[in-house]
């Protein structure tokens, strides 16, 4: 188990559909648990749609509302949406819209400074988030220990290791890796988590095929 940061985290992943916001759901939850008041971001999200109404739906905002027990809107949680299933800048273009890391910024800021922050980016460390920044521009802005989540599956320790060494070149703090696995392990004989274990300094979780993540956070007699 790892000490519980105050601050908060900024989630990342070693590629896009890694799940990402099913860990995020999971941290949140763990992290209420611990009576911790919470406040989350996804600042820009793509791949939304309109129902029936004409109202745009952002699904991961949704979902992290619901983690966090509906403190927040998806407005405040997700301000930037948008409906192509592309990086951020590029949906924002097609848009006819302009998105700069500036705004992620300012999304991303504490409504109460006693809150904890949790931040989740979108695609991986590199992929672009804005028009002049990446997700680690933005990480590397916030300052938050960074969660890197990994899909279990052949290649990941690699995925892992180039994703470490991403973080780390932006003198950021590495909190947990996290081996989600998206899918039905592929073969049985397969333990990434093992592998990671012996060519990491970091501590490496497993989240298992559609079960809950096992407690991550030590509770120690400063926890309230």
């Amino acid at each position: 188990m790892i000490s519980v940061n105050r601050s908060g985290y900024f989630i990342t992943g070693s590629d896009t559909d890694v799940g990402k916001t099913y860990i995020a759901c999971e941290l949140i939850r763990q992290m209420r648990q611990l009576k911790l008041e919470l406040e989350v971001r996804k600042p820009a999200e793509s791949g939304c749609f309109l129902d029936e109404s004409g109202c745009l739906i952002a699904n991961d905002a949704l979902k992290l509302q619901a983690a966090n027990e509906n403190c927040e809107t998806v407005e405040t949680i997700a301000p930037y949406r948008f409906k192509a299933a592309l990086a951020p800048p590029r949906a924002a273009w097609l848009e006819g819209s302009h998105l700069y890391t500036a705004d992620l910024l300012a999304a991303c800021a504490l409504d109460n400074r006693d809150h904890s922050l949790i931040v989740e980016g979108a695609g991986g460390f590199y992929s672009p988030l804005s028009e002049d920044g990446l997700n680690a521009d933005l990480a590397s802005l916030l300052q938050l220990p960074v969660i890197i989540v990994v899909k279990d599956r052949i290649g990941a320790v690699n995925q892992a290791l180039m994703t470490i060494q991403a973080v780390e070149s932006r003198h950021l703090s590495i909190a947990v890796v996290i081996m989600n696995q998206v899918d039905k392990p592929e073969n049985n004989d397969m333990d990434n988590v093992a592998d990671l274990k012996i060519r990491s300094a970091y501590p490496v979780f497993r989240c298992k095929h559609q079960q809950c993540l096992e407690p991550l956070f030590e509770v120690t007699s400063a926890q309230p």
